[in-house]
């Protein structure tokens, strides 16, 4: 008895090419093989890290080189919305001419000045002690320093208002056991300054000291031994052999200092909100003030402008000032 057409099997290999009139090892298979040469192709030792960054390379495109791009546009122009005119350079020089920018800008730098020696030559000594060997516990101690830098900006700005306020807070407090009269720190256009250092000093002391401690734990202590041969005291081993190590770190530490502080937003805002008297008003406080409080965004695109230019040119001075002297 003999099967139909539908019922009979399926002809295989050679004989289902032959049948259907595709020589065998052609059709699907070739173009299957020729995908996974493509597919390996793209796929290659040197393609594949361009392939992994690609998402983070359109992310800043999209959301951090776009609004860059925008924002020199509308540093050019004036006016609000869609209404918008160009107006050229008018409002740099209008920067130019405004005293209140050159109030925050010496304000800034006045901060600047006095915080970043300060915080990292505490940050300095506070690594050289967690360095010690004759420090107890110093795993905790180290946990305790590094504490205050994991402190939100605005919440250590709320808890300095409460220490600094004249009239219940700690440190008023603390030296009324002195026989110290209160002081109006956060009143007085010298003082409130002063409770702005005191916030970032205690905010990022700990986070330098952890850089530097690190950097110390690299120094070969076969340096120090060969100096305590040749008589060289501690001070002599400082400065002869502990700083020249750290200079790397050291230039690091000084550079993101300074473009922080020239930043500084957060402290002073919630401390003093720019007063006494724009005491403590600081340059990206000014340029807040303008964008979203004025939504003059053509002057505060070019304060910001301003301020990248300022924040440049000290990074590179300071780099080539330190890269000599190394």
């Amino acid at each position: 008895m003999s099967l139909a057409p539908s019922e009979r099997a399926p002809a295989t290999g050679a004989a289902h090419a032959t049948a259907t009139g595709i020589p065998a090892g052609r059709g699907t298979p070739r173009r299957t093989g020729r995908a996974r040469q493509g597919r390996r192709r793209l796929l290659t030792r040197e393609s594949v890290p361009y392939l992994l960054i690609m998402p983070a390379v359109l992310g800043f495109a999209i959301f951090k080189a776009y609004p860059i791009a925008a924002s020199f546009w509308i540093s050019l122009t004036t006016g609000n919305g869609d209404e918008r005119q160009f107006t050229g350079l008018a409002n740099y020089r209008r920067l130019l001419d405004d005293p209140l920018f050159w109030t925050a800008l010496k304000n800034t730098a006045l901060i600047l000045v006095v915080q970043v020696p300060l915080m990292l030559g505490l940050a300095l000594l506070v690594a050289l002690g967690l360095n010690s060997t004759k420090v107890w516990l110093r795993p905790l101690w180290r946990l305790g320093v590094f504490v205050s830098s994991l402190t939100g900006l605005v919440a250590a700005g709320v808890m300095f208002s409460v220490i600094l306020n004249r009239d219940a807070g700690l440190l008023n407090w603390v030296l009324s056991l002195f026989g110290v009269d209160r002081v109006n720190w956060l009143g007085s256009p010298v003082w409130a300054r002063v409770g702005v250092v005191l916030v970032i000093t205690w905010h990022y002391t700990g986070y330098n000291a952890v850089m530097y401690l690190a950097g110390l734990q690299g120094v070969p202590k076969e340096l120090y031994e060969a100096a305590m041969v040749d008589g060289a005291g501690p001070v002599r081993r400082f400065f002869s052999i502990t700083l020249p190590q750290l200079r790397p770190i050291l230039l690091l530490t000084v550079v993101l200092s300074t473009i922080g502080t020239l930043q500084l937003f957060d402290e002073p805002y919630v401390l003093t909100g720019g007063g006494p008297d724009n005491a403590t008003l600081t340059v990206t406080m000014y340029l807040y003030n303008n964008g979203f409080k004025y939504f003059d965004f053509g002057y505060a695109s070019a304060l910001a402008y301003a301020l990248a230019l300022i924040v440049s040119l000290l990074g590179i001075l300071q780099v080539r000032l330190m890269g000599e002297r190394r």
